[in-house]
């Protein structure tokens, strides 16, 4: 690992590289609730999205956040890719954003020389850990002093960044357990997995995009996981283990009881489709609707009446591979993605 605030300058030898982004927010003051928490959560998701970055944990914490992102080399990106890639930015535009992205489609349909600017400026916001940064940190920072009635600096600084080696490397996933260790190491939780705001807890919840991050974790071993069970149950079981060795008389180490190891080892970090199910529940219906396909469909078309939003809302299965637990069956949740 490499720790500067500018580690974006050191090149990695592969082909893309990974790196442990944290910010705090000013004179470290705890500013963060849980609704500040989940903005937090769905800015990220956004700004991954449009930047091209592949999320694969994330914590995020009263007065600071944590983020473990693998940032490719960028390729060739199609117009339309482009178009699709900054409304990522706004899931629900107002009618003027609505025109501004009309307009930019129309822009790079025409292929003159604004069409090549514009690529350009969207280009350079892309595949870089910096400018990434900048957009998820301005755009919440935006957001959080509107909805309180402040101005004014929230952030303490630019943001640290560490270079983490992956290719193989324990090192990636050792960060990684290190982050989704926060809310333990806190007393948030005695389980990452009750601690909403985390990726692992998120990805336990059926994220794809943090079961595909996580997977970069568990087979930064050498070990080839490729199903969504597999790499969850080995993350799990890895997660507790570091938690578990944590240094013992360290006020900051996150400790996971010896007694809770034991219980996650003598099932190799798999979960029971009843814990399964409940961790979907309570991370999914949190102020949403669960039940039949048509009881939230009913409730989905209520919504969009009062609202008027149309789009990024669907009633979701709760996908299970598993079938033997009756209790999946039929039930869906509403639920907004990202």
């Amino acid at each position: 690992m490499f720790k500067s605030s500018h580690a974006r300058r050191f090149k990695s030898a592969h082909n893309s590289a990974v790196y442990h982004c944290i910010s705090r927010t000013i004179n470290g003051e705890k500013l963060f609730g849980d609704a500040e928490k989940e903005m937090l959560r769905k800015h990220l998701l956004q700004v991954a999205e449009f930047s091209g970055v592949q999320l694969i944990t994330y914590a995020m914490m009263s007065n600071h956040f944590h983020v473990l992102v693998r940032i490719p080399e960028q390729g060739t990106i199609s117009d339309a890719e482009l178009v699709r890639r900054y409304k990522a930015l706004y899931p629900s535009p107002t009618p003027h954003r609505q025109v501004h992205i009309d307009v930019m489609a129309e822009i790079l349909k025409a292929n003159g020389e604004d069409a090549k600017k514009l690529r350009e400026s969207l280009l350079r916001r892309m595949n870089d850990v910096s400018e990434f940064m900048a957009t998820f940190k301005h755009r919440f920072a935006i957001w959080f002093n509107r909805s309180h009635k402040r101005f004014g600096h929230l952030w303490s600084e630019r943001f640290t960044s560490t270079i983490v080696e992956g290719g193989g490397h324990f090192a990636l996933q050792m960060v990684a357990a290190y982050i989704d260790l926060n809310p333990v190491r806190a007393g948030l939780a005695k389980d990452p997995k009750d601690y909403r705001f985390c990726g692992y807890a998120e990805a336990l919840a059926g994220n794809k995009a943090l079961i595909r991050g996580l997977q970069i974790a568990v087979n930064s071993e050498g070990q080839v996981l490729n199903t969504d069970e597999k790499i969850l149950s080995t993350y799990r079981l890895r997660l507790f283990g570091k938690g578990v060795n944590a240094k013992r008389g360290d006020p900051k180490a996150a400790r996971i009881s010896a007694e809770d190891y034991a219980k996650t080892a003598a099932t190799d970090g798999e979960l029971s489709p009843a814990e399964r199910l409940h961790h979907r529940v309570s991370w999914f219906t949190r102020g949403l609707v669960i039940g039949s396909s048509a009881f939230v469909s009913e409730h989905l078309e209520r919504y969009r009446k009062s609202t008027r939003r149309r789009q990024h809302l669907a009633p979701r299965p709760f996908e299970e591979k598993d079938t033997s637990s009756s209790s999946w069956n039929g039930l869906f949740s509403l639920r907004r993605h990202g």
